[in-house]
């Protein structure tokens, strides 16, 4: 049974961008294809807000996640952890083999700029990794403020991932001064999963020069020596990249402004509604994401129950918490292709199942 998505990725995904997945394969070393990576690599630029290359990956985010790190470490990396995501990371550099150390914050906390200057003045570290957009607690660092302690040391390489932020607002890479900005396709950009980005610096480019075991798949030299023919190394996944062509359409269509608006008003219209049956976010209330809601589950309500009969009578489906926190939060996605008018569906469906689970 196929199920309308509002979990946190991968979203629900257009009939439109279905059938533009459909258009025949070219050859990947082919002028067609050159041409085709030719139009929509002045597009990511733009959505990334940089001048720098933005490579293309026939992966997962957690693919270049991980090849961030074996490109751009040499004396040791800082992964700040706040939820399940920026965790993995952590385990993620040690299976490298790479010095990792963890600056730990509470799940539902954001990363302090404050505790991340004292440990990055430690001199231990040459590269950080920070995840924008915890997804697995609904919690929105401040990047800005994060950004400004980086500027302080020039030598560390940073690591960014906005896999769950990233086209639902505006992050300036170049303005940020973000080395290595990294966003996959299954999120807000509504296509289906297998498609990720990471747009990369000069500098974090001249520091992959100078470490050895990079590999081969997520090496991002051989990024940039393909790149600049508009191609990428390995064979890619074609008909993804045609359903990101036909995004990016959208996207400028509606207008980046109009976009990031859209966001936040469908945000606002779940925060509000989950606030009125009296449940809490999950983090505190201005650290809390703007491409999906975390809830507390502080009404102790059957939440598996409610997600059950909403898929059961209205073909629905929202996320019942993730990891270590599930069931006792709950979570509810409001990005990519979702309109105010969509998410008061969802809610109002929610609306005819909920009470009778909640304790008088």
């Amino acid at each position: 049974m196929a199920y309308k998505l509002f979990i946190p990725g991968p979203v629900e995904v257009s009939p439109k961008t279905y059938r533009a997945r459909s258009a025949p394969i070219v050859g990947h070393r082919s002028k067609d294809f050159s041409k085709l990576v030719g139009e929509i690599e002045p597009r990511l630029k733009e959505l990334f807000y940089t001048q720098d290359p933005v490579f293309l990956s026939t992966s997962s985010s957690w693919g270049v996640m991980e090849g961030a790190i074996r490109n751009v470490v040499k004396k040791g990396v800082l992964n700040c952890c706040n939820g399940a995501f920026s965790d993995k990371w952590f385990d993620v550099s040690k299976r490298c083999g790479k010095e990792a150390g963890a600056l730990v914050s509470e799940w539902g906390a954001p990363v302090c700029p404050e505790a991340l200057e004292k440990e990055l003045s430690t001199n231990k570290y040459d590269a950080v990794t920070i995840i924008h957009n915890e997804t697995s607690t609904g919690t929105m660092s401040d990047i800005s403020a994060l950004s400004e302690v980086l500027k302080k040391f020039p030598d560390v390489v940073s690591i960014v991932d906005t896999v769950s932020s990233f086209s639902a607002m505006p992050i300036k890479k170049d303005e940020l001064g973000i080395d290595v900005m990294i966003t996959g396709c299954q999120k807000a950009l509504a296509i289906p999963p297998g498609l990720s980005f990471v747009s990369v610096s000069e500098k974090a480019m001249k520091r992959a020069e100078t470490v050895e075991g990079r590999g081969y798949y997520f090496d991002f030299l051989e990024f940039k020596k393909f790149m600049d023919k508009s191609m990428t190394p390995s064979t890619p996944v074609i008909s993804l990249i045609y359903a990101l062509q036909s995004k990016l359409d959208d996207i400028f269509e509606e207008g980046l402004e109009n976009r990031y608006a859209r966001h936040l008003e469908n945000n606002k219209i779940v925060r509000e509604w989950g606030y009125g049956y009296g449940f809490k976010l999950f983090p505190e209330e201005k650290y809390g994401s703007i491409s999906l809601n975390c809830f507390k589950n502080n009404l102790e309500v059957d939440i598996n129950a409610v997600n059950d009969e909403l898929k059961k009578n209205f073909n629905m489906m929202f996320n019942c918490g993730y990891g270590k926190i599930k069931g006792v939060t709950f979570r509810i996605s409001n990005m990519g292709d979702e309109t105010p008018a969509t998410m008061r569906e969802l809610l109002g469906n929610l609306d005819t199942i909920l009470p009778r689970y909640i304790k008088k």
